[in-house]
């Protein structure tokens, strides 16, 4: 969500601060701020504008420093606005950046109120700065472990004061943060940052700081202490990793948006997803996969947003293929209600990032159940899903830029698919025979993709009739019902047009009222069992003048007439079909968003990775 970027090093550090919160500018924000230590003060520049905007603020002004860090907000508390945006200042001697939320942030402001503190934004992050500022007595690092033992919530943080000159301080519980090692060209400098694409060309060599840690940077030099039950902290050793994270894969290149660039890629991503996989065997989640499977009788899903609609596809799978029964919950929803554990469950959690805050949650919550076998599917190896869970599969979708998930979906489905294989291999649901069909077929998808991404053209078309509307419809049935709502949801995630999703049998339960001929109708039209099904409710839209937009297997025998536009699909994919017919709805929801004139890679109101609750 937020981004953080902070750093120590004997050289002007600020074009690497900026630099790094451009390469984190795809998570959405809607304002930025540097703070440096210059000249033996504070000083800071803050803008409601894009980082470019920043960059030449600071460069007008002469912000220069070896110390210093940079922050981009996602707003929460206050509204989007200079003196809400991050670095914030304690009496001209603390400088903060946070990402997250401080949930006793209200009791904590009224007693620093009553100690004299100016509150000058709606902030929860003004309440730490404050904090640290009232509890300091000469050295930070000290002062931030006693700071976050009054701190309740989430958060990232990373800090300076005006009195300890080339000294940084961060720490975190609930929101990812990473330390970076100097490289060669600058082997004295320590960086923070809230992802290691923002050190990506400065520094591969990171450590990821665990739950509970504070750091302590200086050039040169570092120490991490780790924070126990009793709120004592105790000096730990993290292994420093090589990590490779290419700034080049962010960019742009001749494609219009990020999005679209992302849409594109997904043939590539699911083959490179796929890439090792010569056989069907547990051991592609991790060692020891054999014996949590067999030891299993159930499998509970935890996700949110688009990962959500990956795994109740999955679930359609997994039930029919493995024959195991498996329940699908959002993440946000589930551990604040009363449910009953089963210690022979699977919790899977689905996750781009790896960092979602309230699948994180969620998980812990799982496990404090009983529940102790976990497994994640990830674009991330390094975030702290796969840290938690027993296993994972770790798919290759690359980094994806654009707020609208595309190829972290389809590839997320081709690990949901993996998984629902060798379960029913453990399980003894699948023979050698299907086996073969299914690895043939998967193995096929990124072909059958590059047919489907050659349907553009006609999206483009629709989609010129699609963005002069304020309402759509999405219909599907079994296992494209999630593919509809997936559709609805990039729709009303970048054109703003409002859009909902519903099974096609249950029309008649309702929706059908608001059909008119200013409503759009998009159906997902598979030549599977339900088709005929699915043509009776096609005709229930006709009979009441509304306009459909089907994407059909050729085989389907629906043709375009008056009121029904047709876009034949290659082919029919069976089990797989989901995977390719979500594309087609993602091009319609990028040119309908293009037509609109809208910030494709950045809505309004979002963010990539959602790391608050």
């Amino acid at each position: 969500m937020c981004g953080i970027v902070g750093a120590v090093s004997t050289r002007n550090i600020v074009p690497v601060l900026v630099q790094g919160l451009q390469r984190l500018e795809y998570r959405g924000y809607d304002s930025c701020g540097v703070a440096v230590h210059q000249d033996g003060e504070l000083r800071r520049s803050r803008s409601t504008a894009r980082v470019a905007e920043l960059q030449a603020q600071v460069e007008a002004d002469g912000v220069a420093s070896g110390t210093g860090i940079a922050h981009t907000r996602w707003a929460t508390h206050g509204a989007p606005a200079v003196h809400n945006a991050h670095p914030h200042f304690s009496r001209g001697k603390i400088a903060l950046v946070h990402n997250g939320i401080i949930e006793n942030h209200d009791e904590l402001r009224d007693e620093l109120k009553a100690k004299g503190y100016v509150f000058e934004s709606q902030t929860d992050t003004e309440v730490i700065a404050h904090l640290v500022h009232q509890l300091y007595e000469g050295d930070l690092f000290d002062t931030v472990q006693r700071v976050v033992a009054r701190l309740q919530g989430a958060y990232a943080i990373a800090v300076f004061c005006r009195d300890e000159p080339h000294r940084v301080v961060g720490a975190r519980h609930g929101s990812p943060l990473i330390l970076g090692v100097g490289a060669d060209a600058d082997p004295e400098a320590r960086y923070l940052a809230s992802d290691a694409m923002a050190l990506a060309g400065v520094t591969d060599r990171i450590v990821y700081l665990e739950e509970g840690d504070v750091v302590d940077l200086q050039l040169g030099k570092h120490w991490i202490s780790e924070r126990l039950a009793d709120d004592s902290f105790v000096p730990v050793l993290r292994d420093v990793k090589i990590v490779h994270a290419h700034s080049g894969a962010a960019e742009l290149g001749p494609y219009r948006h990020y999005m679209q660039k992302e849409i594109f890629e997904q043939p590539r991503a699911i083959a490179d997803t796929l890439e090792g996989v010569e056989g069907i065997t547990p051991e592609l989640f991790g060692d020891g996969a054999y014996r949590v499977f067999r030891e299993i009788d159930r499998v509970l899903i935890l996700a949110c947003g688009t990962s959500y609609y990956s795994g109740s596809t999955a679930k359609y799978w997994l039930e029919s293929i493995a024959k195991i029964p498996t329940s699908v919950e959002i993440a946000s929803e589930y551990r604040y209600r009363d449910s009953v554990p089963d210690p022979r469950t699977l919790v899977v959690t689905i996750s781009q990032s790896g960092e979602t805050a309230d699948t994180l949650a969620a998980l812990k919550h799982a496990r404090s159940l009983g529940m102790r076998h976990t497994l994640t599917i990830c674009n991330v190896a390094t975030s702290a899903m796969v840290r938690e869970c027993e296993l994972a599969y770790i798919t290759r979708a690359g980094v994806e830029v654009g707020v609208a998930s595309t190829k972290a979906f389809t590839t997320q489905l081709a690990g949901l698919f993996l998984l629902t294989l060798a379960l029913a291999q453990v399980r003894g649901t699948l023979t050698r025979e299907q086996e073969a069909e299914h690895l043939k077929a998967m193995r096929h998808l990124p072909v059958a993709l590059q047919s489907v991404l050659a349907l553009e053209p006609q999206v483009v078309a629709w989609a010129e009739a699609f963005a002069r509307k304020e309402n759509a419809l999405f219909l599907g049935r079994g296992l494209h019902y999630p593919i509809a709502l997936e559709g609805a949801l990039k729709l009303k995630e970048i054109s703003y047009i409002h859009a909902e999703a519903y099974p096609a049998g249950e029309l008649k339960h309702g929706p059908l009222a608001l059909v008119t001929a200013e409503m759009p109708v998009v159906t997902v039209a598979p030549n599977d069992a339900l088709l005929e099904k699915l043509k009776s409710n096609l005709q229930e839209v006709r009979a009441r003048g509304g306009e459909l937009f089907v994407f059909a297997d050729s085989d389907t025998r629906i043709d375009s007439g008056e009121g029904l536009h047709v876009i034949r699909m290659p082919e029919h994919y069976g089990a797989l079909s989901p995977i390719l017919h979500v594309v087609p709805l993602q091009l319609l929801a990028y040119h309908t968003a293009c037509a609109r004139g809208t910030d494709v890679d950045k809505p309004r109101n979002l963010a990539k990775s959602v790391t608050v609750e």
